[in-house]
């Protein structure tokens, strides 16, 4: 058991793709975790989680609303540390209020008030997203740096109707205003492309759109550019981010940045039964493939997953999801 064994920590949005692997690395290093979820009502939702070793020793499920002041202060009470990775996640919506912007910004202020009520938490860490990083007006071209010092421009991304990107802009604007003015120590992790085996039994949105890649039933595939990162390397950066005292401000959290057509290609020698789309159609994209700096998240001892090795997990994972036959 490590040293952390007994220590008791927040994580919100548990069932989701990154926070389940939190939690699963948070239980294997001895923390006891308050977890929150919409509902407990579904056990598709949470099935996943109580399967999880010392779940039923350190596992502790309630529901929490982001929408409801104080609906996180009796979960964080008692905590040293909480994980805030509840966020809606939608890039089409027909009410951007009320299923996006709303629960994205108030819902972070409404954990962060939470927090404030607790003396003994040390540290609250975000989960963010490279969307609150990149989008402004600067083409991105291989000679181009991106780092923590890079914030998108929430005119810009209204502007391009980049919705997903505006509401954990506005989110974080609003995290960093709020900590200012309250003196919480705030760490916020901004993950790109986020691949890698699936613990919950439901796809999330990275993963479905990786699975729509290279699952496209036609002869093309997207013209895109994909900032990849490894599920577990963004829930491990999580708890460093925790544990580290030094830690402090935004990490960036990207492995590598690859066209389309270079994660067909590798998936090709890895998979060659596989049936890949051969092609990439649709519209060039404005960016071309840039740099993500890793320094200051290698300054958490992340070493970050090779590529090839998370492409052929979240390939094995589909398989035994029945998502995937070859």
């Amino acid at each position: 058991m490590s040293e952390e064994a007994g220590k008791r920590v927040c994580v919100t949005g548990a069932s989701g793709y990154i926070a389940s692997w939190l939690v699963k690395l948070l239980l294997e290093r001895g923390y006891t975790v308050k977890a929150t979820a919409r509902t407990l009502k579904d056990p598709k939702k949470i099935e996943h989680l109580l399967s999880l070793d010392g779940a039923k020793e350190r596992l502790q499920l309630f529901e929490a609303n982001l929408m409801v002041e104080g609906s996180f202060d009796s979960v964080v009470d008692g905590c040293e540390g909480v994980f805030h990775t509840a966020s809606p996640v939608f890039f089409l919506t027909r009410n951007l209020q009320e299923e996006l912007i709303g629960p994205a910004v108030k819902g972070t202020l409404n954990v962060l008030r939470s927090c404030m009520k607790v003396p003994s938490i040390k540290r609250v860490v975000i989960t963010s997203s490279m969307a609150s990083v990149v989008y402004k007006n600067i083409p991105l071209n291989p000679d181009v740096l991106i780092d923590e010092t890079w914030f998108s421009d929430p005119v810009y991304c209204e502007e391009s109707k980049l919705w997903y990107a505006l509401s954990k802009t506005l989110a974080e604007e609003a995290a960093w205003k709020f900590v200012r003015e309250s003196g919480i120590d705030l760490v916020t992790i901004h993950p790109g492309f986020v691949i890698g085996p699936l613990l919950q039994p439901t796809l999330n949105l990275s993963a479905e759109g990786f699975l729509n890649l290279i699952k496209s039933g036609t002869e093309l595939f997207p013209n895109a550019i994909y900032r990849c990162v490894d599920v577990r390397d963004v829930a491990l950066a999580h708890i460093q981010a925790f544990e580290i005292p030094s830690s402090n401000g935004r990490y960036c959290v990207v492995g590598t940045v690859k066209h389309s057509s270079e994660i067909m290609e590798i998936l090709h020698k890895l998979y060659p039964a596989l049936n890949l789309p051969k092609r990439e159609g649709g519209k060039m994209p404005d960016d071309t493939v840039h740099q993500v700096s890793q320094k200051k998240a290698e300054s958490l001892g992340i070493n970050f997953t090779p590529l090839e090795v998370t492409l052929s997990d979240t390939i094995e994972c589909f398989k035994e999801m029945n998502l995937l036959c070859f």
